[in-house]
């Protein structure tokens, strides 16, 4: 029998990764479990995912919670510890760049315990963004890394990474875009929220967009201008609420704010909008595959995958309307699909995982 795998997750964009490999493992008879931190604890931002994507019910909630990002971490730390000591897994498998990713990672590194990090070598190069500080010291203790794109294998290569160790498999998040697109229906999530016909998906929730003042009034500023051209639908994250709303998002004409999404209903609104405006790295991914126009409000990606083989574009917010006004006039046509994201990637995770037991347990 091989060794155990244990999924450490605790975030939307985990559930939606993990859910491919999940499936995939189970399918291939392997022993599992699934941790879940509780980083994202609003049922609208973490119990609906699971039972929209198939995901089983968590083995253990481990309710962390919010908070500034040390006092977050230290809670995973602590929890985590006792958590993977107690279960003594073959391979603990982490996901993405949030907190929970870090903590996660480095608790097992700690207790001796291999890691594979699902969604490696990414990197914006902006270490003022947490998640890149997640990332890149997340793939110094992994074991496995599991990459979605090319240009990642010679960011692992430039920063020392063992070519043995770094897979390139495509995007699990992908798989589990094309496994439920039939699903996604526009009409239905347009009736819900009232919208016409042509309307525009809004996100925003990064520290840089949110937690400066001048930041955020930048940004509704442009989202204000933005709605003279298109209706605008913003499921607005907890985090940045109070500074976009203070900003003067709430009743700006021609914005319409509603709470989180389920995922199902938000790919829903996506699949159906003629434009979405985000700081997202999975709604950059999720709109390439689906041919959205996207304008991304950063400096900096770290998918650039999706500007040179999809549809979406970096703009400032002085340049946000006139990108809009060309993407809505049919500027941004979608290229060919970035390579092996393809619905599969979930499958060769699990192939090379169980094969890695296999030779390491």
């Amino acid at each position: 029998m091989l060794g155990s795998v244990v999924h450490v997750v605790g975030a939307r964009p985990n559930f939606v990764k993990a859910a491919p490999v999940v499936a995939a493992l189970r399918a291939a008879g392997q022993p599992q479990s699934v941790v879940h931190t509780g980083q994202h604890y609003d049922e609208r931002m973490s119990d609906i995912f699971f039972r929209e994507l198939g995901l089983p019910e968590p083995d253990v909630d481990l309710g962390v919670g919010s908070g500034t990002h040390a006092r977050q971490t230290a809670a995973l730390l602590v929890a985590l510890e006792d958590e993977l000591s107690a279960r003594s897994p073959a391979l603990v498998t982490v996901y993405g760049d949030v907190n929970s990713t870090l903590a996660a990672a480095l608790v097992a590194a700690k207790l001796g315990l291999p890691v594979a990090h699902v969604e490696s070598g990414l990197r914006s190069f902006d270490m003022t963004m947490p998640e890149e500080v997640n990332r890149r010291l997340t793939d110094q203790l992994a074991d496995l890394l599991f990459v979605t794109s090319p240009e990642a294998v010679g960011h692992l290569a430039n920063e020392g990474v063992d070519p043995a160790r770094v897979h390139f498999v495509g995007n699990p998040m992908i798989d589990t875009l094309m496994a439920h697109l039939p699903r996604f229906d526009p009409a239905a999530a347009r009736a819900t929220h009232g919208l016409p016909a042509r309307y525009g998906v809004v996100t925003l929730h990064r520290p840089a967009n949110v937690d400066d003042p001048a930041a955020a009034t930048a940004a509704v500023r442009a989202l204000r201008a933005a709605a003279e051209q298109l209706e605008l639908v913003i499921p607005l994250h907890p985090r940045g609420r109070a500074a976009l709303e203070a900003a003067g998002l709430a009743g700006a004409p021609g914005v319409r704010i509603v709470e989180p999404l389920g995922y199902l209903e938000f790919m829903g609104l996506l699949r159906g909008a003629a434009a979405v405006i985000t700081d997202s790295g999975g709604v950059q991914e999720e709109s390439t595959v689906l041919g959205v126009p996207c304008l991304t409000l950063r400096p900096n990606t770290e998918r650039p995958v999706t500007v040179t083989h999809g549809t979406n574009r970096l703009v400032e917010p002085d340049s946000l309307v006139p990108a809009l006004l060309k993407a809505l006039d049919g500027g941004s046509a979608a290229a060919e699909g970035p390579p092996l994201w393809d619905g599969r990637s979930g499958e060769r995770i699990a192939r090379i995982m169980t094969e890695w037991l296999e030779h390491h347990v």
